[in-house]
């Protein structure tokens, strides 16, 4: 691969992981409500979770994926479920969880299994592999390149939307501004879940 390769690669990686989607509604929300280090496992399973599976669809999966339209409708199901269920959580949650207060952020494993019902990680992941795949190397080769690059690209804009999500923190002390963010964060995953539509 040449260093052209590479640098390109690098962008999409920053630019997909960087732009509004599921993840960073969330992670932007958690930000906010529950603050940065309580975030890090909800930051962490996302990027980990999503590497992992950009590695196993780099191995092949996503050829089966593309080639089964019941299973991709059975998981887009699966993935609308789920959103409305966490945009629910969102807006309902009533407090910033500070340690010992009510209300939780997502844990590293349900961020991560999250990847496989979000739309957004699939169309980054087949979009990924399509353009960016090295030629002349073996699946392995492939699958760890695209995944590697994309953990250690990706995982600052998830950083920086948790960051961001911190920052705001101080404006929504009061119950009913906070409340009014929660609820726009959850319209917002809603709103995401148009793409799914189609």
């Amino acid at each position: 691969m040449t260093a052209q390769a590479l640098f390109s690669y690098i962008l999409y990686c920053i630019a997909m992981s960087g732009t509004p989607g599921p993840n960073n509604v969330m992670v932007l929300a958690s930000g906010a409500n529950f603050g940065f280090r309580r975030s890090q496992p909800h930051i962490w399973g996302i990027n980990i979770g999503f590497s992992l599976m950009m590695f196993i669809m780099a191995l092949g999966l996503g050829t089966l994926f593309l080639a089964a339209p019941r299973l991709q409708l059975a998981l887009k199901l699966v993935g609308i479920t789920y959103m409305l269920w966490l945009a629910f959580k969102i807006a309902t949650t009533s407090s910033m969880g500070d340690a010992g207060v009510e209300g939780k952020p997502l844990t590293f494993l349900q961020a991560a299994a999250f990847q496989w019902v979000n739309v957004k990680a699939w169309m980054m992941i087949l979009g990924a592999i399509s353009i960016y795949s090295p030629v002349g190397y073996g699946p392995i080769e492939t699958a760890l390149y695209l995944s590697l690059v994309m953990l250690v690209a990706g995982s600052p804009p998830t950083h920086v939307w948790a960051a961001f999500g911190v920052a705001i923190r101080r404006f929504l002390h009061n119950p009913k501004a906070l409340k009014a963010f929660n609820i726009a964060m959850a319209l917002l995953l809603v709103l995401s879940l148009i793409p799914m539509l189609r």
